[in-house]
């Protein structure tokens, strides 16, 4: 038989996180796998999402986004960051950030490039590499800072390195970069002439006093760093794909074509939405976030140890990896399936953020929840104790 499916498939097979998913669905357990947001979304940006829709906005919109969202956007970063962005040239507005991403490597990849990538990763940034022809290349970050050296890093590089790909805060680690870091990768990136690639999803939940950098601060990296951000997380809107690319005009033009290509544009209605969240909501609706999640994440992690599980403690985002060696099993996955039949708590095995089968002993949980339903987490999680 000679049809069949392309050799793409390979890369987009269904993730450990959805997969756990599935298995806590049939136990009928807590999902504390997928890194879906369960509190409130904050009210205007619903009523602006509302408005948006009584009032016919429900065709299609510039597929670089409506200019309000645009103007906000360039607004925050502004505001929070002291970048001047141009919101007509330097801002696509795409399906959400994994949509941006995908967008970002057909218009900056060629077959082959190779994308530095820091370990543990989130998968679907691999998998977008693979599945855009580029091959990811790993450097392994160290617990229980998941730190790395400049040695390990210039060591990655070779005549076919591309870009780097970075995560801050990252999933599923909960590293948040630091300055000296930032700066290593921007002296790298420049000295190869290498993109920067950076998720930024995460950066409106830090804990502890730490502070967002983006390498596009860096003196010398606007016109290399390709900001990857988006509302999903810092509005709880993850199923509304509301993401977004801030990067030189240079290279928005080409990304925007493929986005154009792919998505046609975001939600209409929905952007007009988080446009006006992003207009209302300011610096004191951040520190918040930041407070509310700082305060699950302590309880959370307090009841990890009370049950062996010992946890690298996150510094921003919402997911902590978690030590499974003294729970039973050879591989993280079955780790995590004793977990859940056990206590009724979905976890991520740790393998799915490793590419050569390290993240045997850890498990990724996600604690973006409700207080009730992460109070019933950590009540489900003693029975390990």
């Amino acid at each position: 038989m000679s049809i069949g499916l392309s050799a793409r498939c390979d890369c987009v097979m269904q993730s450990e996180i959805r997969m756990m998913s599935v298995e806590c669905a049939r136990e009928g357990g807590i999902n504390l796998s997928q890194g879906v947001c369960d509190t409130p979304v904050p009210p205007v940006v619903r009523a602006g999402a509302a408005g948006a829709i009584e009032a016919g906005r429900n065709n299609y919109t510039h597929y670089a986004g409506i200019r309000s969202l645009r103007t906000a956007i360039a607004g925050k970063y502004r505001s929070l960051y002291g970048m001047e962005v141009d919101p007509h040239r330097e801002i696509i507005v795409s399906a959400g950030a994994t949509g941006a991403m995908y967008c970002v490597f057909q218009a900056l990849l060629n077959p082959g490039d190779e994308v530095i990538v820091f370990e543990p990763y989130y998968g679907y940034h691999v998998s977008t590499l693979r599945a855009s022809g580029a091959r990811p290349v790993f450097v392994r970050l160290e617990p229980p800072a998941w730190s790395f050296g400049a040695s390990g890093l210039r060591a990655a590089i070779t005549p076919g390195t591309k870009a780097i790909l970075v995560n801050t805060p990252g999933n599923p680690s909960g590293k948040v970069f630091s300055r000296e870091e930032i700066g290593l990768i921007a002296d790298v990136a420049k000295t190869h002439d290498l993109f920067v690639f950076t998720d930024e999803i995460y950066e409106h939940f830090l804990y502890d006093g730490a502070r967002h950098l983006s390498p596009a601060m860096e003196e010398g990296m606007r016109e290399r760093t390709i900001v990857v951000s988006g509302l999903s997380k810092t509005f709880s809107v993850t199923g509304w794909r509301i993401g977004y690319v801030v990067c030189d005009a240079r290279w928005a033009g080409a990304i925007g074509y493929f986005n154009d290509l792919f998505y046609v544009c975001a939600p209409a209605p929905l952007q007009a939405g988080v446009a006006d969240g992003l207009e209302s909501l300011g610096e004191s609706y951040y520190k918040g976030l930041s407070e509310e999640y700082e305060a699950k994440r302590d309880r959370f992690c307090e009841v990890l140890r009370e049950v062996g599980l010992t946890p690298g403690v996150p510094r921003g985002a919402y997911y902590v990896l978690a030590d499974t060696s003294g729970i039973p099993g050879k591989t993280s996955r079955e780790k995590a399936m004793y977990i859940l039949r056990r206590a009724g708590v979905a976890s991520v095995p740790g393998s799915a953020f490793y590419h050569d089968g390290g993240g045997d002993d850890l498990v990724r949980f996600c604690f973006a929840k409700e207080q009730t339903v992460l109070d019933d987490a950590c009540r489900r999680l003693k029975r390990l104790g």
